[in-house]
């Protein structure tokens, strides 16, 4: 009878050990709370994401405009910032996804790979690595 008495004053507690069918308390990133203050309208507290935004959606508009190289150095740079803002900023809104390494770290790699393959990209070069073209050569060999 006390297992019945226990059993009913948990009821609030889940009994199995199977992950729930909806989650209702994911725990928000660190840095994921506004931008700005509350009383400010949306868009104002969102700044940093819509930074980042702006700025690759230019260097969209550029890339489809015949600039390829500029719009993807844009891009690019977007991302950086993007990096630098979520390490810098205590706040950065929904520019916070994950930890705040790991943002950091996604941001930047993937800013720099788009920067590196804008200043490698085909005609002329603004970037030429030696090596790089030395192993292409070595692996296509036939």
């Amino acid at each position: 009878m006390s297992a019945d008495r226990g059993h009913e004053q948990g009821a609030g507690r889940r009994t199995t050990r199977r992950f729930p069918l909806f989650t209702r308390d994911t725990a928000r990133p660190e840095g994921g709370g506004r931008a700005a203050s509350g009383d400010l309208p949306a868009p104002a507290r969102q700044w940093p994401m819509l930074v980042v935004l702006a700025a690759v959606g230019v260097g969209l508009l550029l890339t489809s405009l015949d600039q390829f190289r500029i719009g993807a150095l844009l891009i690019g740079a977007a991302l950086l910032a993007g990096g630098v803002m979520r390490w810098i900023l205590p706040s950065v809104g929904m520019l916070a996804v994950r930890s705040r390494f790991t943002d950091i770290v996604t941001y930047g790699v993937l800013g720099l790979a788009i920067v590196l393959l804008a200043l490698m990209a085909q005609p002329k070069p603004w970037l030429v690595i030696p090596y790089l073209k030395d192993t292409l050569h070595f692996t296509m060999k036939s």
